[in-house]
């Protein structure tokens, strides 16, 4: 019979527009700073939009210029990562799995973009893992907006049922382009102003640049975890099939998640939900009915994208950092543009910065195709 292990976060690491740096990020998102702003002609798009893009600057003030901005700032998360971490990233028991919905998709508007596979998505893989020294075939994850979360489901896998590696460093990371803001536009899904997640006048989502990293291990003993230590306890991914683009109603699949990973587990003890918290009218009354229908409505819920606007792959990688330090911190942050809450079921929005009340969080995601994603994380005391 084959040994538990526990998997835990052994270090992170966030860059955003707003901050370098988890610690830095979530203090900022702490006291209500957010990089969202409009932009009038970017890119030649001749309808406004709000978003958190990096600045010009960013990439031209890096030793990593050779690379692309998506490459680049996901180097740049992972090395902070693998610092903190304290891990040689090059060992062959160590595994890198890259969440991205967009890659360098960007390059495809190039047709003199070199290479010519710059668009691919396992191209960029190879180039972040060697930049690392690592030899491994890295794993790339791109399944719509679940995409980081699924990657992490993807490392607790690896670690908990293969003898194969010790660490798992997953990075998300997204940059836009005119193709991207183009395609939410064409769903009408973008709001002309700053996003609203939960509040009754919601009217779409904004987007926004990032990268952020995790390095997960493993061990045996529950005590070899450091103190304050954020263990993933269980992760679920359910498909409901019900849209291209739209989900499901009843929330059926979200809600499955949600029940998978809380299954034997004393629901009493999670302090908050970090939810996907899009603003869009349809995902936030989706995710609301989940809860109801799981009985967790109560539960202090917040949404992050009113700081960052709706990062893609990497929402769902740098929202468990910022929520596990939340956790570690006890408190709950707000939902930053979240004026009236407003929803088809009822939810606890959490409207002001509180204390949490719990060792554990529950986060949720849900995208395109019907795809929903649940991971449960808890925190080790002291005591143990």
């Amino acid at each position: 019979m084959k040994t538990k292990h526990y998997i835990y976060q052994k270090g992170h690491h966030i860059v955003t527009p707003l901050a370098v740096g988890s610690e830095a990020n979530f203090e900022a998102i702490a006291t209500g700073h957010s990089p969202l702003r409009q932009y009038r002609q970017q890119w030649d798009i001749p309808e406004p939009f709000f978003a958190a893009l990096f600045p010009v600057e960013t990439f031209h003030e890096t030793s990593l210029q050779q690379y692309t901005r998506f490459e680049n700032i996901a180097i740049q998360a992972a090395e902070g990562a693998i610092q903190r971490a304290g891990i040689d990233a090059s060992n062959p028991r160590v595994l890198f799995v890259i969440s991205t919905t967009k890659g360098n998709v960007e390059a495809l508007e190039n047709e003199k973009a070199q290479p010519a596979n710059q668009a691919y998505l396992w191209h960029s893989a190879q180039l972040i893992t060697s930049h690392f020294g690592n030899h491994n075939t890295p794993i790339v994850v791109s399944n719509a907006c679940i995409s980081g979360c699924a990657a992490q489901i993807t490392a607790f896998n690896m670690l908990q049922y293969s003898d194969l590696y010790d660490y798992v460093v997953v990075i998300g990371a997204e940059v836009l382009s005119r193709f991207i803001i183009a395609g939410f536009q064409s769903f009408k899904a973008l709001s002309p102003e700053r996003c609203k997640p939960f509040d009754k006048n919601r009217c779409g989502l904004n987007l926004g640049e990032a990268a952020a990293a995790i390095v997960y291990a493993r061990c045996e003993d529950e005590t070899q975890i450091p103190d304050q230590g954020i263990v993933m306890t269980a992760g679920a991914i359910n498909n409901d099939a019900n849209h291209i683009s739209g989900p499901s109603r009843t929330g059926e699949g979200l809600k499955r998640s949600i029940n998978k990973v809380t299954e034997n587990f004393d629901t009493k003890q999670i302090a908050f939900i970090n939810a996907h918290g899009t603003a869009t009218l349809y995902n936030d009354d989706m995710e609301s009915i989940a809860l109801q229908r799981c009985g967790l409505q109560h539960i202090p819920v917040n949404s992050l994208k009113g700081y960052y606007g709706h990062t893609l792959g990497a929402a769902g990688v740098m929202e468990v950092i910022l929520s596990s330090i939340a956790l570690q911190k006890q408190m709950v942050i707000k939902s930053l543009g979240t004026e009236e809450p407003g929803t088809a079921q009822p939810l606890n929005v959490c409207m002001e910065n509180t204390s949490a009340h719990g060792n554990a969080f529950l986060k949720l995601i849900s995208g395109f195709g019907g795809s929903n994603a649940a991971l449960l994380f808890t925190l080790k005391h002291a005591s143990l």
